[in-house]
Order: structure tokens, then C-alpha cells, then sequence
């Protein structure tokens, strides 16, 4: 067995810096959910879609019309895990797919689990999502 070792470190590499965008953003996405919802949408393609416990909602402005509704929120990640994309999945646009889970306390109701899944894509040297799936976890 040969192994291509150049090619081997542009994958560590690739997922080094997937991981590090993945962490920054979601630091950035939460506090922002959490304090400043108003400014979210700007994290956001205006291709976006949302999926939020099975209800979908496309375009920057319908989502952040749909966030606007929701309570006051606070979010405590748990487990964070990111991959790139590869480029022949993305036509070659950087993409890297992002996961969290954790709980989130939304104003008058209990602490809950949740998952949430973000494909986010470099525009510009901003990663911004294309796409966001949330979902509740149930006990």
C-alpha cells in the first residue's frame, strides 16, 4: 500500500481549519442567537434555509422573522464536531458541514436537549450558513 502523505496532511490540514471555522462560528451563532438576534440573518446566504423541528423556512428574512417569534433564549453547547466537504460534493466552494448538540432554556419553558446541523460556505472569507437543521430532543 502506498499512501500519498502530501495528500494526507492537506486533509489534516482541511479539517484543522473546518474545525476551527466551526468553532468560531458557532461561538459567534449562539451568542448571537442568545443576545442579539436581531443581527442573525447577516449570518446567513439569502439561498438559506432553515429547518426547525420539521417546519421550513427559506430566505434570510423569513428566518429571521421566525426567530424573532421565539422566546428569549439560552444555549450551553456539549459536543461540537466539524467536517469539510469535499470539493467534488461543492463544486468547489469551501463548505463545511457543522454539528452541535446541547440545551437550550427558551423564556418560560423547561431546559431542553437539542441538535442542530449547519452547512456553512466561505463567502468572502466569512463563513456564512446555507443551510440549518434544528431539532428538539425529547426525553
Amino acid at each position: 500500500i502506498i499512501i500519498n502523505m502530501a495528500a494526507v496532511n492537506d486533509f489534516k490540514t482541511n479539517i484543522d481549519n473546518a474545525c476551527r471555522a466551526g468553532e468560531e462560528f458557532s461561538k459567534v451563532f449562539y451568542e448571537t442567537f442568545d443576545k442579539r438576534r436581531h443581527v442573525l440573518n447577516k449570518l446567513y446566504l439569502d439561498s438559506a434555509n432553515l429547518v426547525w423541528n420539521g417546519n421550513v423556512v427559506k430566505g434570510p428574512q423569513e428566518i429571521t422573522k421566525f426567530h424573532d417569534n421565539l422566546p428569549h433564549s439560552e444555549h450551553s453547547l456539549i459536543t461540537l464536531d466539524c467536517q469539510p466537504l469535499p470539493d467534488e460534493a461543492t463544486q468547489g466552494q469551501a463548505t463545511v458541514l457543522v454539528t452541535t448538540s446541547g440545551t437550550v432554556k427558551f423564556e418560560g419553558n423547561s431546559k431542553m436537549k437539542f441538535t442542530q446541523n449547519f452547512t456553512l460556505t466561505n463567502q468572502g472569507n466569512v463563513w456564512k450558513v446555507a443551510s440549518d437543521c434544528f431539532r428538539c430532543q425529547e426525553d
